[in-house]
């Protein structure tokens, strides 16, 4: 017997929060070998993004997936040990720290984007069209929930 809801926004609360769970262990899981966790993957991205531009730990922390939870400095301190970014004193303002992805961090993305691949190949179980919209639905909820990032 299929589960009943009480309104249609609780059945999409609860397949959000299912698939939310089951794509965060995926993630967890090609991540793992790697020796990274979710929050540094975000780093790195960001990182990679700025096409070797330095960017603070603090509007790292803005832009980040999941900012709330994250303490980027020490995220950031972390990414350093293993080598995958280099942090300098930002020549803008001494107060803060410029952070760079290396070449060891670009190498690391490379091969993890192999990875990522094959866990999109599971989600184009969705057509192309509805995946857009299926987008557009996801950040027009995501503007109004509030003090949450934009990007």
């Amino acid at each position: 017997m299929p589960p009943t809801y009480p309104n249609d926004w609780h059945h999409l609360r609860t397949n959000l929060l299912r698939v939310s769970g089951w794509l965060r262990a995926e993630v967890t899981r090609i991540l793992e070998p790697f020796g990274i966790t979710q929050p540094q993957f975000n780093i790195l991205r960001i990182l990679r993004g700025q096409k070797g531009h330095p960017i603070s730990t603090q509007e790292i922390r803005e832009r980040m997936v999941d900012s709330k939870m994250s303490d980027a400095s020490r995220l950031v301190d972390r990414l350093a040990l293993k080598h995958l970014v280099t942090k300098s004193p930002s020549q803008t303002d001494k107060r803060l720290v410029d952070v760079v992805i290396s070449a060891q961090g670009l190498e690391l993305l490379r091969q993890l984007d192999e990875k990522m691949q094959e866990l999109d190949a599971i989600l184009q179980v969705i057509p192309l069209e509805q995946a857009q919209q299926l987008n557009q639905l996801l950040d027009q909820m995501a503007t109004a929930i509030p003090g949450a990032p934009l990007s």
